[in-house]
This record gives C-alpha cells, sequence and structure tokens, in this order.
C-alpha cells in the first residue's frame, strides 16, 4: 500500500476498490469510502465530487480503515458508531451491529401504541439498547427497563441511552434462569415486552459472511439446533406472569420458524396473533396479546 504523505481523495478511492471490490462490490466499497472521509475528515461525497483534487496531508486513519476492511471487520466497529432509527449508536465487539429489519420492528410497536399512554416496556435481550433507547426517543412518556446478560453490553447500551438523552433502567439478568432474574422484574408488571433474542439456528452459520461470524459476539446471534426456541419459550413463561392483560408481546424471529412461533404463543393463550414480514418478503416479526 503506498504511504505517500499526501494523496488525493481520488487516488485513495480508486485503492479501495483495488483492494476492495472482490470482497464487497463496487456499490458497497464506494459507501464504505464516502462514510469513512465524512467521520474522519468531514469531507462530504458532494465536495468530491465537485473538487477531484481534495487530497489527505495525513492518510493514516483511512489506510488503517482500508487494511480492517480487508480482514473483513465491519465498518461500524471500524468507526465505533453507527446509525438506527434515525439516532447515533456506538458500537463495539461487545454488542450486535443494529440491523434495519428490527428498525421494522421498533416502528411496528410504536404504530400501535398510544405517543400520550404512560406505559410499561421491558426490552430483553437489549444489546446496543437500539430498541429501548428507540423505543424512549420516540415513546418519551413511557417507563423502559432493558436487560440484558452482558455487562459489557450493557455498559455500551448506558452510554448509548445518555448519548440519545433518554433514561432507561438497565438490568443485568440471564431470562433462561429464573433464579437470576432481578427482584424488581419477577415483581413487576409490564404493558409491552419486546425481544430481539438470539435465533440463528448453529447450522445457519454455512450461509453467514466472514464480517459478522468472526466479528460480532455469538452468545448474541446462535442457537442450538435441537433448541431453536429456547429464549422464545422463556420469555414467553416470564411474560405469563409479568406481561399485564391484554398485554402485547413483540418478537423479532428466525425467518424459517414463523409457524413455529405461531403455535408457541397459541399455545401459551396468546390472542390476536400477527406474524409480520420485513420488506424483504420474510417472516421477520410476530405479536401477539395476552389473554
Amino acid at each position: 500500500m503506498d504511504d505517500k504523505k499526501f494523496m488525493k481523495l481520488k487516488e485513495i478511492q480508486i485503492l479501495f476498490h483495488n483492494e476492495l471490490d472482490a470482497l464487497f462490490g463496487k456499490e458497497e466499497v464506494d459507501n464504505f469510502f464516502f462514510i469513512l472521509i465524512e467521520s474522519y475528515y468531514g469531507i462530504k461525497r458532494f465536495q468530491l465530487a465537485m473538487d477531484t483534487s481534495l487530497g489527505l496531508e495525513n492518510n493514516e486513519a483511512i489506510l488503517s480503515a482500508l487494511k480492517l476492511l480487508k480482514q473483513e471487520k465491519p465498518i461500524q466497529y471500524i468507526l465505533g458508531h453507527t446509525e438506527f432509527y434515525g439516532l447515533p449508536f456506538k458500537a463495539n465487539k461487545h454488542v450486535l451491529i443494529p440491523r434495519p429489519e428490527t428498525e421494522e420492528l421498533i416502528s411496528w410497536i410504536i404504530e400501535n401504541t398510544d405517543v400520550n399512554e404512560k406505559l410499561k416496556i421491558l426490552d430483553i435481550g437489549t444489546g446496543s439498547g437500539c430498541i429501548a433507547v428507540s423505543l424512549a426517543k420516540n415513546l418519551p412518556k413511557c417507563e423502559i427497563v432493558a436487560l440484558d446478560i452482558s455487562a459489557n453490553a450493557i455498559k455500551v447500551a448506558e452510554g448509548n441511552a445518555q448519548l440519545n438523552n433518554v433514561e432507561i433502567t438497565f438490568v443485568k439478568s440471564d431470562i433462561l434462569n429464573v433464579s437470576d432474574i432481578s427482584n424488581e422484574l419477577i415483581n413487576k408488571q409490564f404493558d409491552i415486552i419486546v425481544s430481539n433474542p438470539p435465533y440463528v439456528r448453529e447450522r445457519e452459520k454455512e450461509h453467514m459472511k466472514p464480517n459478522v461470524l468472526d466479528n460480532e459476539p455469538h452468545i448474541a446471534l446462535f442457537v442450538k439446533d435441537n433448541n431453536p426456541l429456547q429464549f422464545y419459550e422463556a420469555i414467553v413463561n416470564f411474560a405469563e406472569n409479568n406481561l399485564t392483560s391484554k398485554g402485547l408481546l413483540y418478537f423479532e424471529i428466525n425467518e424459517y420458524l414463523g409457524d413455529k412461533m405461531i403455535f408457541l404463543l397459541q399455545r401459551n393463550d396468546f390472542q390476536e396473533i400477527e406474524l409480520k414480514q420485513d420488506i424483504f418478503k420474510k417472516d421477520r416479526m410476530i405479536k401477539g396479546i395476552k389473554s
């Protein structure tokens, strides 16, 4: 790689394509390049289009990012931040990178919630806090509690709540272990419980890209092939005692397990069950009302 002190941005852009196109494709590489020059140097895409002679006196940061991209490290982890539901979020190796389908889940919840209601909402498996923070920002009268098993994830989520100026109660607990669930949750009733728990079966790893497999926390992604609904079953059991009558239960789900999720909710007497597809026509969300 050429480490000349001064390089034109167009030269660096060509270098990005030479090094990365085979991995990501031309359009995605352009996205990476423009995100990085704006984040690191405050240079926007239109500025480069207007002045092709723009260059960098210090190209160390962007060339370092290029090296990490070649190793298929997610750009969100390289930058240490991302955007989700129009809000800024910190991101690192301790949390999953928030995804567009989860934005659809949040929109569904908000569409079904009166913004003036003072509801109690629990987010189980909060990770970066993207669901809890987005709901707190858009439903400011609601009381939000967020749970995660990972102390490192909670630290990131707390930072994201502060970054977005919202109040959320964070609780470290393991939803799979009843004896580990905090007393403040066991004795509390919620109007809405939402979760995007681990749901990728181990056998689906072979279809996943290295940038996910080699970087994002497996504890937040994968479940055993022989027990893919273990988190959903635990959360439904928790909801039986901690969701108010007519309370709403929302899940993001594995696209291949929609029928099993419907049966799980029916078996536990949830009513008005609705399976919803994402923009890619995949069964991705489900909602039920406690009877």
